[in-house]
């Protein structure tokens, strides 16, 4: 295989929307230092909707994004919270996928927490090749040509074959 065809891992997003500022957003930042051991930051509203309570920059979520080794060790954890298995219906065009947890102590070594109490998080995985790197450069920018892009089923078999995950047709 060409060494610009292997599809590695760019980065894992895992985020926590708790809907408001405060104690719930902080016992969601302290819950995602446990499992991935980074700071997270906050994210922000950019609109007002009054009928939700939500108004412009006001905190209602937290994420961290990790890449490496980091990011590889802590999605082999996070596919055991879901018994190693994915729908096939969690994967987009482009080959990335995500998937969510219902509750983090499904998390193999994460033990409850009381003051944090039950939450779950969503898990977004980016996947890249070598040479997507032209797209997001700032000279001579150019877009990546489609023999080149990562098709579904492309990153399915790599999902399958790297981390030994059961990938199921239905939906989910």
């Amino acid at each position: 295989m060409n060494k610009m065809q292997e599809i590695k891992i760019e980065k894992i997003t895992l985020n926590i929307g708790v809907g408001e500022a405060g104690d719930k957003l902080d016992k969601a930042s302290r819950l995602l230092k446990s499992i991935t051991g980074e700071n997270s930051i906050k994210t922000r509203t950019m609109k007002r909707v009054p009928t939700w309570g939500i108004r412009p920059k006001l905190d209602i979520a937290t994420k961290v994004t990790l890449r490496g080794e980091k990011a590889e060790s802590v999605l082999k954890r996070l596919f055991g919270a879901v018994d190693n298995g994915i729908p096939e219906s969690k994967f987009d065009a482009f080959g990335n996928f995500s998937f969510g947890i219902k509750e983090y102590i499904e998390i193999p070594g994460v033990e409850y927490d009381s003051t944090i109490g039950i939450i779950g998080l969503e898990v977004a995985v980016t996947l890249k090749r070598d040479g997507f790197r032209i797209k997001r450069r700032r000279i001579n920018r150019a877009r990546i040509p489609l023999r080149h892009k990562i098709s579904k089923e492309e990153s399915i078999e790599f999902i399958k074959h790297k981390f030994k995950v059961s990938i199921t047709s239905k939906g989910g």
